[in-house]
């Protein structure tokens, strides 16, 4: 069966997706007790050496290993981006984290796009009722809505990866707002990373707990009520009218 508005068959452009099942499940079966602290905590003085001998050799790898995780993903992102500050520091660290997720984020976003993402948007656009009202909704609050969907820490990463290129968005938006929206999260998983160090000589481990903390909760929050600010505002202006 042809897509006749591409003039690709359907099944070449569900491939990219079905490629990227296969290798995300054989990955993380044979990297799944890799990406753990305790791995990190064994190899640290290994690494350490490596970076101070081939610095951008290591930050070259980690991107790609980042993003690979991120496009396929795996489970293990929080302990990769906690080794991000690790390895590199905060500015360095949170750099790396932000480009690598992006990319990462950006690659499964057009695969999916490629190959489901763009036929499921034209039914959503043909269709009536109540699926129709909610695409226009989140169309006219795009910024708003994706800002919100990468602030808020109950929105797991992969299915903000997922629903905007399933939905339509425009990929650009999608970018900057990937970018700008993982932030403050990346800044939080680096600045746990830097510290790393002191907390293996403890014998201890990394507290993740802290994330859920008001201090680092509270501004995060703050940021996702100014992103749903122009929702509410539309929305208000919209029952004026009425």
């Amino acid at each position: 069966m042809r897509d006749t508005t591409q003039g690709t068959p359907r099944y070449l452009r569900v491939l990219p997706l079905v490629a990227l099942a296969i290798v995300a499940v054989v990955a993380g079966y044979m990297f799944r007790d890799l990406l753990t602290f305790e791995t990190l905590r064994d190899n640290r003085e290994a690494l350490l050496a490596f970076r101070d001998a081939h610095y951008a050799v290591l930050l070259a790898g980690f991107i790609a290993v980042y993003v690979a995780i991120v496009a396929l993903s795996l489970p293990g992102a929080a302990v990769t981006s906690v080794t991000g500050g690790f390895l590199f520091g905060l500015v360095v660290g949170t750099a790396a984290n932000a480009v690598s997720a992006t990319i990462g984020a950006s690659l499964l976003f057009l695969a999916v796009r490629w190959g489901i993402g763009e036929a499921l948007t034209k039914k959503i656009e043909t269709s009536e009722g109540r699926i129709k009202t909610i695409r226009t909704a989140l169309v006219d609050n795009e910024i708003s809505v994706l800002l919100l969907l990468r602030l808020l820490p109950v929105v797991p990463f992969f299915v903000a990866n997922l629903l905007p290129a399933l939905v339509g968005v425009r990929f650009r938006n999608f970018v900057w707002t990937t970018a700008l929206g993982i932030l403050p999260g990346c800044a939080v998983f680096t600045s746990i990373g830097v510290g790393l160090g002191g907390v293996f000589d403890r014998g201890q481990a990394p507290d993740l707990s802290i994330l859920w903390s008001p201090q680092i909760l509270g501004p995060i929050l703050g940021l996702a009520a100014l992103s749903a600010l122009p929702i509410l505002i539309r929305g208000i202006r919209g029952k004026k009218e009425i």
